[in-house]
């Protein structure tokens, strides 16, 4: 992938500065994904693993909307007339971007501002970090249309971040977490104005591109690889992982640095 040639059919895409935006920009309906753009999306994640060039990921969408989900003309109704077989195809796609966003060694960051539901909700959560604004309104609301809350990975990671009784609570009734209470589970990193949202997430994003980006992917493979293994198995792991670390050339250059009493200049290799 060339970042700056890139050019998606079905969201916006911006690259300047190591950081890609990508826009979910059907302001009209308040962002909602359709079959096109799911598959786009996991297309795009999956490109990310090798494209070096880009060091940090920001999502958003237009028009003071988050996402909200499925489209409900155009997945949702096409979605009551399939059989298993195409059911399932759906599914295993819809989790398929999930595992992307995962498995791309870019750190995401989600600017959440109004609507953020059902599949919206399930991308915020996806991704490492989240900025939202007071206004935004989050909800896994999949038992509002007849199914269960255990979607594109919902049961798994959303207990990790807030807890599994709060997760419990927002799977079964698909109520809406409230800004607050999202900023106070931990579900937000932290609440910021609706007009600095962009400027605070892409300023995030900044510092994170000039870290040690090698060492940022590894740090996420380790966050998500560890939930499955014992302490031990786990302690191994990192010994193993920041050896890696230590033989890059971003870790001399910050004892270099630090000798020189300067700032680190980190290339990611």
């Amino acid at each position: 992938m060339n970042p700056q040639e890139f050019a998606p059919e079905h969201f916006g895409w911006h690259f300047a500065d190591g950081i890609a935006t990508v826009t979910l920009n059907r302001p009209e309906r308040k962002n909602p994904l359709t079959f096109e753009s799911y598959a786009e999306l996991r297309d795009t994640f999956r490109e990310l693993v090798y494209a070096p060039r880009v060091k940090a990921v920001v999502i958003a969408g237009a028009g003071g909307n988050f996402s909200s989900g499925g489209d409900v003309h155009e997945i949702i109704g096409p979605l009551t007339e399939m059989a298993m077989p195409e059911l399932l195809a759906f599914t295993r796609m819809t989790g398929d971007l999930v595992k992307a966003m995962r498995a791309c060694p870019q750190p995401i960051i989600a600017a959440i501002d109004g609507i953020c539901v059902g599949a919206g909700a399930i991308l915020a959560m996806a991704s490492d970090l989240r900025l939202a604004t007071p206004a935004s309104k989050t909800a896994f609301l999949f038992t509002r249309v007849g199914l269960a809350g255990c979607d594109m990975g919902a049961c798994a990671i959303l207990p990790r971040i807030i807890g599994q009784g709060r997760a419990a609570e927002l799977l079964y009734t698909g109520r809406v977490m409230t800004a607050e209470e999202g900023e106070r589970w931990g579900f937000h990193n932290r609440l910021i104005a609706a007009e600095t949202l962009m400027d605070e997430a892409l300023a995030l994003a900044r510092t994170l591109a000039a870290g040690p980006t090698f060492a940022h992917g590894i740090t996420k493979t380790q966050l998500n690889t560890e939930w499955a293994v014992g302490i031990e198995t786990a302690i191994e792991m990192e010994a193993q992982a920041q050896a890696i670390c230590m033989a890059t050339k971003d870790f001399r250059r910050a004892f270099e640095a630090f000798a020189d009493k300067r700032t680190p200049e980190f290339a990611g290799d």
